[in-house]
């Protein structure tokens, strides 16, 4: 009976540990953090097959080259935009981890679990900063969502016309990639409509496939966009609760002063009293 009873109170004490474990896991941060690795490797997973999908369309069917010295073509910023895309990734992986931990140190549950803690100047100047640099990556992302709707507005268009290429029987209809600054004036490298190479292109697995990457690639960026609006109303939220706290916190230090004075006022008077009377 003893031994059931024992056993009883440890699950009962597991069980208390894991509800405040569980309560301390700030949720708005890791929904936040969630949401944001997701994004990110939505956008930089696409988008850089997306890339990859892109040259093959342009050395198969446009028949662009690759400059033969070190001059900035297409295929030069598309190297370096894949690049940039392994840098936002693994940037971004670091800053979401930053700011869970920081979620964490500024939740109101790990006062709970942990007692009293003092709010110094530079947990709020921490807070503080992560938020203006929270702010200016939220608009680095609007910058490069609609960075990633041009190439989705140009597939879109190139999409369509495959999608009616019934309708376009005795039209002359081109494209051709100078118009996006794809390549130099001087070169023209045109497909038109009807053509074998126009087919050939539109039958293919590559344009359906890169169009839809780069619109996965678009849905990521969207989705880092609503991340950081999320952090933004988070970290707001956890400024405003480490401000009251540090209010808090002077006010409670002041009491206690005060206390201490009266109770020495008090101490003082009391051995005068007793000295006098003796």
């Amino acid at each position: 009976m003893e031994e059931d009873m024992d056993e009883g109170q440890t699950q009962k004490g597991c069980l208390e540990c894991c509800i405040k474990c569980l309560g301390g896991i700030p949720y708005p941060s890791l929904i936040a953090t969630i949401l944001l690795y997701a994004g990110v490797a939505l956008f930089c997973g696409c988008g850089h097959e997306a890339l990859s999908g892109t040259v093959t369309i342009l050395q198969n069917y446009f028949e662009v080259v690759r400059s033969p010295v070190d001059a900035l073509d297409v295929f030069t910023m598309i190297d370096i935009i894949k690049y940039v895309i392994y840098g936002i990734a693994s940037a971004f992986f670091v800053y979401g981890i930053l700011l869970m931990v920081e979620g964490f140190f500024t939740s109101g549950a790990i006062k709970d679990l942990y007692g009293d803690f003092k709010i110094t100047t530079c947990g709020r100047c921490v807070s503080a900063w992560f938020i203006m640099l929270t702010y200016i990556f939220m608009l680095a992302w609007l910058g490069v969502t609609a960075f990633t709707s041009l190439p989705v507005f140009i597939y879109f268009n190139i999409w369509n016309i495959c999608q009616n290429t019934t309708l376009l029987e005795g039209a002359t209809l081109c494209l051709d990639p100078r118009q996006y600054g794809i390549v130099p004036i001087a070169e023209a490298k045109t497909v038109c409509a009807g053509s074998e190479k126009f087919y050939k292109m539109c039958e293919s697995n590559e344009l359906d496939m890169t169009f839809h990457l780069f619109i996965c690639a678009l849905a990521g960026a969207g989705a880092a966009v609503i991340a950081m609006i999320h952090y933004l109303m988070v970290l707001s939220a956890n400024w405003a609760y480490v401000k009251d706290a540090c209010r808090m916190q002077k006010y409670e230090d002041i009491k206690s002063k005060e206390e201490q004075e009266l109770h020495d006022i008090h101490s003082t008077r009391s051995k005068e009293r007793l000295n006098a009377y003796t």
